[in-house]
């Protein structure tokens, strides 16, 4: 019975919601260019080897993975929701059902441009600034940048914050978007606590990756226009293959000939023109017609005159 509800409850939502997408507001903005100075700053902070980087080591030298045994096991299991592998595959079951239910692409376009920003953004500063991580560090209390490491920002917690925020992102109602951007926030938190604490991640990176997320999300907006531009070609180009909307189609198992209809010849259907000798005969004969007009129009209770013969019609063909 709960299955039925919950695939009723599914069934729903046949067309695409009536809800605007999110545009760059003032708000947004401001929130846009607070993270990116964020980033900088942690970014800047690590170069320098300031007290971040000493966090870092007190935090690795902590060892929390050793202080709290215990949460090891379910830890192991809990940080694959920042694995981009098994998350992005569950993101895009749920929202390739979304968008077969809905009739448009626009949830997987809006996935795939947001994951194609995280490879492109984390990507790079991870290659770029070639940090290494705890467990291969070499120096004590230097920051290990630019040597062959990629963990910097945490690739883990930036997927994670992008990943499951994009589910808030195309929420259709204010409340879905506020519970699944609690779910979102709660997931991107675990997920870098988690990395820290089994070691596999400095705090910096994993404030760095909290940032790197956030960009993305923020940043989506601009992405609008050319996502609109693309579901419109997808779209375009499935009608083409379906065939055009309204366009009649054969009934299937149809496999007689057509029966057209027989046509019929325009002279048969033309009025027959009034030849010349019928024409003469009625000039020179006008009396057939005022007798005709008068036995129409006498009373039907006038006797027949024996004694007056009547003037007999002569046919049309005599003459």
């Amino acid at each position: 019975m709960r299955t039925d509800r919950l695939l009723a409850r599914l069934e729903q939502e046949p067309q695409p919601p009536d809800v605007p997408a999110p545009v760059m507001s003032r708000v947004r903005v401001g929130l846009l260019g607070a993270t990116l100075a964020f980033y900088a700053a942690v970014v800047a902070a690590v170069l320098s080897t300031s007290w971040l980087v000493r966090l870092d080591w007190q935090v690795m030298l902590f060892r929390p993975y050793k202080q709290w045994p215990e949460l090891h096991a379910f830890l192991d299991y809990f940080v694959v929701l920042g694995q981009r592998g098994p998350t992005a595959a569950l993101v895009a079951a749920w929202l390739g059902w979304r968008s077969w239910r809905q009739r448009t692409p626009r949830p997987l376009l809006v996935m795939c441009c947001s994951l194609l920003l995280l490879n492109l953004t984390v990507g790079a500063a991870k290659i770029g600034m070639g940090r290494e991580g705890p467990h291969y560090a070499t120096v004590m209390g230097s920051n290990e940048m630019w040597l062959t490491g990629d963990i910097f920002p945490s690739g883990h917690t930036a997927n994670a914050v992008v990943t499951w925020g994009i589910l808030a992102y195309l929420a259709t109602t204010h409340r879905a978007r506020r519970a699944l951007s609690v779910i979102a926030s709660v997931c991107a938190l675990g997920v870098g606590a988690t990395t820290v604490y089994l070691g596999t991640h400095w705090v910096s990176d994993v404030l760095l990756g909290w940032a790197a997320g956030l960009l993305i999300l923020l940043a989506l907006p601009w992405c609008e226009p050319l996502i609109t531009r693309v579901e419109t070609v997808l779209l375009t180009l499935w009608d083409r293959v379906l065939g055009a909307p309204g366009r009649p189609r054969p009934a299937a198992g149809r496999t007689g000939p057509v029966t057209q209809p027989v046509p019929v010849p325009q002279a048969d259907l033309a009025p027959r023109p009034v030849t010349a000798s019928a024409t003469a005969l009625a000039e020179d004969d006008p009396v057939p017609a005022r007798a005709a007009k008068v036995r129409t129009h006498a009373p039907a209770g006038r006797p027949h005159q024996p004694g007056r013969p009547e003037r007999p019609v002569r046919p049309v063909g005599s003459r």
